[in-house]
């Protein structure tokens, strides 16, 4: 296309889009019944979907459509260009007689090559001489016949073919009729007769047309008022509307003269020579058109170069120079014809500035207008940017910086609508297209960004003042990240439209978008990368990092809906991974080399998916969530469990088993999820587990302490031989029944165990930890021994899971025992052992009837405690009933005396009770546990065997030891040993209590001299 090697690319820093105003653009068309074109050309293809956002730079003329404004611009070229050769009667006359002569004699003849083209890059048409040749007379079209008055009608002699003048091309170009022409020709040789030296801008030339044109001259009189309304409307757009200089709201001229007009668009105006209207015109329109800024004399009249006006004008000539055959050729006679329009400048108030700045716009205008299928036009523009350029760096007249700012604005908007989504607009085999637009574009940004300054005036009615900055910036930068965002949001709507179809759910849409996310970048990468690269180096890097940053949005508003790790979150979160591995190596493998630094300041903006972590934290919330079920679960049993047995077959509560079943279901659900687990995240699950076990366990635990079922300590006293209390005994019993004969009625009444509900209940709860331990261990293993399990050095410790609750049930355990026996013996079986035993009499009141019902208590036990608990409840109970059997010797209270011969008895039931807990359960109990517990009571048991005197001394030894006396001396009181409720033969208060209950003189005296203890009553 020849303009690779011509085109110049901008690779310094690019400026941001300047402040840009829009300007409405409506294209009016007014065809009158003589004009024998149709226009197809430019203004009537702006409408079309290919060019209807281009936006035009100038203000609309509200009474001036596209063709009147053409017809205004070429009888102002004519006049202007009126001396020049091929333009006149005379030399064109010459001309026609002899194409020779007319060589000779100076007759503008095009030239074999255009410096504008080859300076535009443009291509030569290298058409035959033929194809602009017409027949040579004195008939052409563009003269009258020679040496004849102009109204002369005859027809010449047709005369060989010769080359088209300048005058005549722009004839067809501005698509003028012969008729019309001839009219323009004969009426200017009138108006100027005598006055070839006058200059065209001091001519106004509507009012000297309707000074000379006349109603006869047009062939009918409709023409002629539609003509004279173009000429009436010119002035008013020209000296009323849009005049270069402002007018004063008062100016009687200006009233005159739009009253005049208003006058001619009913009805033609009378313009004879002695008409009051035309001479009221022609002074309204020389006053204002000879007017001055600054109130001086001025040589050079306004009224066709205020803003708009001018511009379209100007314009209007310009759009001449395409070819009417071919709307994307630029005529190879351009230079001619530039030329030429340049002897309009005077009149239309056009510099060399201004010049380029709308030969820049008319060029980039046809491009687009044409369909943009020549690129050459793209790039004459681009190049024309260059002169543009050089002039915004020395031109800071207002009108200048607003035309030049206006007109870029609109070239940058239009060009930039299709870089910001150049996926849409440069689709496959249109792609390389980019290559022209991009260049053209950030010239024009440059052109923007430098810094003009409007300090005057400014012509178009606005205050001064005004500085026009573009900040440097990464202009490619931005064009690709709004592309990339633009296509992204395609492909979401596409992929969101196939997942409704499959009626998914938001997980399949994401999936489905993951895919179009990697064909996107490859598109980019291969399709336009490569091209943006001359301007960018990590042109892919930021197409990634954008697609990244894209997808990564859709990916967070996902996340935000998920309430739970599910197999398709992680799917989607596995894909995610998948798609950033992608654009990451596109990044890496685009920043190589020179574009490294770059590379890592796109690498910085990526702000990672972090996958790992977002399931790491699903999983904790999933645990979170799991757990709070957990605590849900607690709750309800804390709320609901009454500690009866599920069932014969499950002695444990209900409620221990719907923990346990949770606890099951959630590892299960857990390793389940098909991602890598560590050992830190089972030892979180696991901890969280644990922490329900504990709570579960203390609630269990939760069933008060022994020492609400001990009776408390009576106080001591000295025993009375005849103390009342003995004497109602015994007239209790006025026939001897004693209790040996109650224990036989017992034995023949089959007795039932005296076991209370609530200590069943306790059973029950014994049951439920050994229950939760069990479920406890085989929780551990699952956890320990799960295959795919990733070792973690971030674990807390390496010990078991459940460490600490597996420590702690034993003790619940123990404790849960301990009042369970503790409620049995003191509470249960009170009425037979504790509260009866002894009672009065030692003979009268022995143990057997207390150990037959122990015995039926601890079968009813170990038929309603688990196998494994039944060696500590057993244990409990045995320990429970010695401690009972001491208190009945050692804190009985007044019911009881004792008498040293009562020992041999005591130690025969001991032995009995003794007997109880090595026999009963098969060997629920070590033997040496019994004996080393038996040992306590046996102790006190020999006590109570021993003579008065020998406790009273034994008593005064350990006193003076435990409290640190050493050898009692005279005159020295014993203190009184303190209870510690760990009673022994050793232990002085143990020996006080015996000396309490021992049915003695020596004793009584004893207590009362030592002690002042009271005697009982």
């Amino acid at each position: 296309m020849g303009q690779q090697t011509r085109r110049e690319f901008y690779s310094g820093p690019l400026p941001s889009t300047a402040h840009r105003k829009d300007y409405n653009y409506n294209h009016h068309h007014h065809c009158c019944h003589h004009y024998y074109y149709s226009d197809q050309r430019l203004f009537e293809s702006v409408n079309k979907d290919e060019t209807s956002d281009l936006v035009s730079p100038f203000d609309k003329l509200e009474r001036l459509g596209q063709d009147e404004v053409r017809e205004c611009a070429y009888e102002i070229f004519f006049t202007a260009c009126r001396s020049s050769p091929g333009f006149g009667a005379r030399h064109a006359h010459s001309f026609h007689w002899n194409n020779h002569e007319n060589e000779k004699s100076g007759q503008v003849v095009m030239s074999p090559t255009s410096k504008v083209k080859r300076a535009l890059g443009l291509k030569m048409l290298k058409r035959s001489p033929s194809r602009r040749m017409v027949s040579g007379g004195s008939g052409g079209p563009s003269s009258p016949v020679g040496g004849s008055s102009p109204f002369h009608n005859t027809a010449p002699p047709l005369r060989p073919r010769r080359p088209m003048t300048s005058a005549e091309i722009m004839r067809q170009q501005m698509r003028v009729t012969e008729h019309n022409d001839n009219r323009l020709r004969k009426t200017l040789m009138r108006t100027l007769v005598g006055q070839a030296g006058r200059r065209a801008e001091t001519i106004i030339l509507p009012l000297e047309l309707l000074r000379h044109l006349k109603p006869s001259e047009f062939s009918d009189s409709n023409e002629y008022h539609m003509w004279q309304k173009r000429q009436l409307r010119v002035l008013e757009v020209g000296l009323l509307t849009h005049p270069s200089i402002p007018l004063e709201k008062t100016s009687t001229f200006a009233m005159r003269l739009r009253d005049i007009i208003r006058c001619g668009e009913s009805k033609p105006i009378d313009t004879g020579k002695n008409s009051d209207t035309l001479r009221t015109l022609s002074n309204s329109v020389v006053s204002l058109a000879w007017r001055s800024s600054n109130g001086t004399p001025t040589d050079i009249c306004h009224w066709a170069d205020g803003f708009p006006l001018n511009i379209h004008l100007y314009t209007s000539l310009l759009q001449a120079i395409f070819d009417n055959r071919d709307d994307t050729l630029v005529l190879d006679e351009v230079d001619e014809m530039l030329e030429l329009m340049k002897k309009t400048w005077s009149i239309l108030g056009i510099t060399r500035p201004i010049h380029n700045v709308c030969f820049t716009w008319v060029l980039f205008q046809q491009y687009v207008a044409t369909g943009q299928i020549e690129p050459d036009l793209l790039c004459a523009s681009h190049a024309m940017l260059t002169e543009v350029a050089n002039d915004a760096k020395r031109e800071k007249e207002s009108f200048y910086v607003k035309l030049l700012t206006s007109v870029l604005s609109s070239m940058q908007g239009w060009a930039e609508k299709r870089l910001i989504d150049y996926h849409e607009h440069f689709p496959r085999g249109n792609i390389g297209h980019i290559e022209n637009v991009l260049p053209v574009v950030l010239s024009v940004s440059q052109i923007l960004g430098e810094d003009l300054i409007i300090s005057d005036d400014g012509e178009w009615g606005g205050k001064g003042d005004i500085t026009i900055v573009d900040s440097s910036g990464d202009r490619i930068d931005y064009y690709i990240r709004s592309t990339i965002k633009n296509a992204f949001e395609k492909v979401s709507v596409n992929a969101k439209a196939a997942e409704l179809e499959i009626k998914g759910e938001f997980s399949e849409f994401l999936l489905h978008l993951a895919q179009e996310t990697e064909d996107l970048a490859m598109k980019e990468r291969e399709n336009f990368t490569p091209i943006l690269k001359k301007w960018h180096p990590a042109a892919g890097a930021v197409a990634a990092m954008m697609l990244h940053s894209c997808y990564g949005l859709v990916l967070r508003q996902y996340l935000g809906e998920v309430t739970s790790l599910t197999r398709e979150t992680v799917e989607v979160l596995q894909r995610a991974e998948k798609v950033e591995k992608v654009l990451l190596q596109m990044v890496v493998e685009d920043c190589g080399g020179e574009g490294e630094d770059n590379g890592k300041t796109v690498m910085r903006e990526m702000v990672p998916y972090e996958v790992d972590s977002i399931i790491l934290n699903l999983l904790r919330k999933w645990i979170n969530e799991s757990l709070c079920n957990g605590k849900e679960c607690l709750q309800r049993a804390k709320e609901t469990e009454t500690w009866n047995p599920k069932s014969k077959s499950e002695p444990y509560a209900q409620s221990a088993t719907e923990l346990v079943k949770f606890a099951k279901t959630t590892v299960e659900q857990f390793f389940q999820i098909p991602i890598g687990i560590t050992e830190d995240i089972v030892q979180e699950l696991a901890d969280g587990l644990e922490s329900l076990f504990q709570d579960y366990m203390m609630f269990d635990a939760a069933c008060g302490t022994k020492q609400s079922y001990i009776p408390s300590l009576p106080p001591l006293t000295r025993c009375n031989r005849d103390s009342k209390l003995i004497k109602l005994w015994k007239k209790a019993s006025p026939c001897g029944t004693n209790l040996s004969e109650l224990d036989h009625i017992h034995e023949g009444h089959h007795p039932r165990p005296s076991t209370s509900r609530g200590t069943q209940r306790l059973y029950v709860r014994l049951n439920t930890l050994h229950y939760l331990l069990t479920h406890i261990n085989t929780l551990e293993k699952t956890l320990s021994h799960t295959p795919g399990v990733v070792p973690s050095s971030n674990r807390k410790h390496s010990g078991p899971y459940f460490e600490i609750v597996n420590s702690s049930i034993p003790a619940a355990c123990q404790h849960v025992s301990e009042v369970a026996a503790y409620r049995l013996i003191f509470l249960d079986s009170n009425s037979v052992f504790y509260g009866s035993l002894y009672v009065g009499d030692v003979a009268n009141a022995r143990i057997r009837p207390a150990l037959r019902i122990l015995k039926q208590n601890i079968t009813l036990m170990t038929t309603l405690v688990a196998d494994r608990a039944q060696a500590l409840a057993m244990k409990e109970v045995m320990k429970a009933s010695f401690d009972a059997f001491l208190m009945v010797l050692l804190a009985g209270g007044s019911s009881r005396v004792f008498n040293r011969s009562d020992h041999v008895l005591i130690q025969e039931d001991f032995e009995s009770l003794n007997r109880v807990f090595c026999t009963c359960g098969e060997g629920l109990i070590a033997e040496n546990l019994v004996e080393r517990e038996a040992a306590v009571v046996e102790g006190v048991v020999a006590l109570m065997g021993q003579y008065t005197e020998q406790l009273m001394e034994d008593f005064s030894i350990a006193t003076c030891e435990t409290s640190g006396i050493g050898v009692m001396g005279n005159g020295h009181k014993l203190p009184m040993p303190p209870t510690t409720g760990r009673w022994n033969r050793s232990d002085p208060n143990t020996i006080l209590r015996v000396l309490c209950h021992r049915n003695d003189r020596a004793a009584n005296h004893f207590l009362k001299r030592t002690f002042q203890l009271a005697k009982r009553r």
